[in-house]
């Protein structure tokens, strides 16, 4: 039996409002990001779910509980939650500057100063931005494709065990790694490199096959479109 799996990105956060990279360390919902969600959660109220899981950082959970508490045609149960969703792990940078983060690492990619994040990938590609993102890192903990690869590869796999029964369910995860999900598993995907960052509180959609394949078919529809 196939899975539909409904990755939600989580609401707006503090660090989101400061310009702080976000990535493993976690800050409080907004009330901006509260309010976002709700119209998520209410757009989504009249699906059924067999079940809903998260990320294990609070700010996906905060947002889990809030398409649980709207949700009137599902019987869910406690929230498990899954580290292997984390969003992207960028080592010392945590809670950094964003721009200032992100010039090191045109530094670092050899590009010289760059601040935004978007032109950086577009210059050197997502691998090499990654693998820049640890160089620059001076205590180099900061994840690379092929640790970030793996954790994906990990996450699809324990997602499908728990999902084996269920044909519909909902997860919440993180802006950096439902955008980096869905280069490597969309469904057309013809060597694509790059795609827009998801909006929070967006819905990306995925289909986890019987065979264990994974595919993302629909991404980042806000609210209003779903």
């Amino acid at each position: 039996m196939a899975t539909e799996v409904y990755l939600v990105r989580h609401g707006e956060t503090m660090f989101n409002q400061l310009n702080k990279v976000q990535g493993w360390c976690d800050s409080p919902l907004t009330v901006k990001g509260i309010n976002d969600l709700k119209r998520t959660a209410n757009a989504l109220s009249q699906v059924h779910f067999d079940n809903m899981y998260s990320s294990d950082l609070k700010r996906a959970i905060d947002t889990v509980h809030l398409m649980k508490d709207a949700n009137v045609v599902s019987d869910i149960g406690k929230i498990r939650k899954l580290p292997e969703f984390r969003e992207v792990f960028f080592g010392t940078f945590e809670g950094d500057d964003i721009n200032q983060t992100w010039d090191q690492v045109a530094m670092a990619a050899g590009i010289g100063h760059e601040d935004d994040v978007a032109k950086i990938i577009n210059k050197v590609g997502l691998d090499k931005f990654r693998e820049a993102t640890k160089k620059a890192d001076p205590r180099h903990l900061a994840e690379n494709t092929q640790e970030l690869d793996k954790r994906m590869i990990r996450g699809i796999n324990v997602l499908r065990d728990l999902t084996k029964d269920e044909q519909r369910v909902l997860l919440v995860s993180h802006g950096d790694f439902i955008k980096t999900l869905t280069i490597k598993y969309w469904k057309d995907s013809d060597g694509i490199h790059d795609i827009v960052f998801p909006n929070n509180g967006s819905v990306t959609r995925g289909i986890l096959h019987d065979d264990g394949k994974f595919e993302i078919v629909d991404y980042n529809i806000d609210a209003e479109k779903l």
